[in-house]
């Protein structure tokens, strides 16, 4: 009985990790923006909740790319609509690939940067 156990409970560990290690592919999981404080939230409740820079795609997809000016890559990825990311740092360096797919906002006051060319870059400074 203790082996029929032992053959079930395996069968079962090697089903998990087969599906966990699917999941973990490119491609076949769910996107996952970093976020310093808080899960990825899709409302605009959370704009009240704001830190130095906050980034929201309302767009179908934009390239973003959040840094420590000359050091830490924070995000560098493709966001799509819904998706966002919030910083609390004092200063960044910020990269939109499609500025009239994003809304921004630097110190909890909208960035309007909708008109602005491909590939836009500014720096949020906390205030």
């Amino acid at each position: 009985m203790a082996i029929v156990g032992a053959v079930v409970l395996l069968i079962t560990l090697v089903a998990l990790g087969g599906y966990f290690f699917y999941r973990s592919l490119p491609g076949n999981g769910d996107r996952v923006v970093p976020n310093e404080s808080s899960a990825l939230a899709t409302t605009k409740t959370d704009i009240g909740d704001m830190q130095v820079l906050y980034i929201r795609v309302v767009g179908e997809a934009s390239e973003v790319l959040v840094r420590v000016p000359g050091g830490e890559v924070l995000t560098d990825t493709t966001m799509t609509k819904g998706q966002h990311v919030t910083y609390a740092r004092p200063r960044l360096d910020v990269t939109i690939g499609d500025p009239a797919a994003v809304e921004v906002y630097v110190n909890g006051r909208p960035k309007d940067v909708s008109g602005e060319a491909p590939d836009y870059t500014f720096t949020a400074v906390e205030a």
